[in-house]
C-alpha cells in the first residue's frame, strides 16, 4: 500500500457535488498520526511503520508501553497500528502523518469494529427463516431447528449458524471514495457508510482492488 492513517469516526452527513446531487458521506477525523516505530528488512525481516493516534496521559500507560514511547521520545498515544507502506524510507520516527496524505478521488478501504448487537438468535444473526407454525412445531418458532442427521455424522459441523454474540467484530469496507478533505482540521469525508459507532477507531488504507 502507498498510504495509511488512523482516524476516528465523527458521524454521517451529506454534501452537494458540482451538479447539485446529494452525496451521503461519513466524516472521519484522520490524524494527526506520529511515527512511533520504523521496522526495516535488515532488523525485522520486513518494512513497516507503526503509527500512533490519540493523546493519552502518561499515568494511564503500563510500564512496557511507557518505555516504548520514552525510548523514541514520543508522547504516549492511545492507539497504535502498523502499516506496511511501500515508501517507508521516506518517513522517520517522530514524523507526522496528516489527512492530506490522501487526495480527493482516492479509492480507499476502511477497517473498523462493527457495532455490538449483544446476544442474537439465528434468524437475526444469520438470516435463517422461521419454523412452521403448524403440524406440531413449537412452542418456539424462531429457534434454529434441526441440527443435522442422527447416526451420521452424529455431531454438529464447525461453522454451523447458531445463536450467539452478534457484531463487535472487525469489518472492512472496500472501494470507498474520498469526496472532500479538510486538511486544516484533519477531516476526511468518505462517500457511503463505514463500520463502527461514532467515536470508533478506523484505519484508512489504499484500496487493494482499485
Amino acid at each position: 500500500m502507498q498510504k495509511g492513517i488512523i482516524g476516528k469516526k465523527i458521524g454521517m452527513t451529506q454534501i452537494f457535488d458540482e451538479t447539485g446531487k446529494v452525496v451521503p458521506v461519513t466524516v472521519v477525523e484522520a490524524g494527526p498520526c506520529v511515527v512511533v516505530q520504523k521496522k526495516t528488512v535488515e532488523n525485522d525481516g520486513y518494512a513497516a511503520l507503526q503509527l500512533g493516534y490519540g493523546d493519552v496521559k502518561v499515568q494511564r500507560m503500563n510500564k512496557p508501553m511507557r518505555g516504548h514511547f520514552e525510548k523514541v521520545d514520543v508522547a504516549p498515544k492511545s492507539t497504535l497500528k502498523e502499516f506496511r507502506l511501500e515508501d517507508c524510507e521516506s518517513l522517520n520516527v517522530g514524523d507526522i502523518v496528516k489527512a492530506d496524505t490522501f487526495a480527493v478521488g482516492d479509492a480507499i478501504d476502511v477497517v473498523g469494529t462493527s457495532k455490538g448487537k449483544g446476544f442474537a438468535g439465528a434468524i437475526k444473526r444469520h438470516n435463517q427463516h422461521r419454523l412452521k407454525e403448524t403440524h406440531g412445531t413449537g412452542p418456539v418458532h424462531r429457534q434454529a431447528g434441526s441440527m443435522g442427521a442422527c447416526s451420521s455424522p452424529s455431531r454438529i459441523y464447525k461453522g454451523k449458524g447458531m445463536a450467539g454474540h452478534m457484531g463487535a467484530e472487525q469489518v472492512t469496507v472496500q472501494n470507498l471514495e474520498i469526496v472532500k478533505i479538510d486538511a486544516e482540521n484533519n477531516l476526511i469525508a468518505i462517500k457511503g457508510a463505514i463500520p463502527g459507532p461514532k467515536g470508533g477507531i478506523v484505519y484508512i488504507v489504499d484500496s487493494v482492488k482499485a
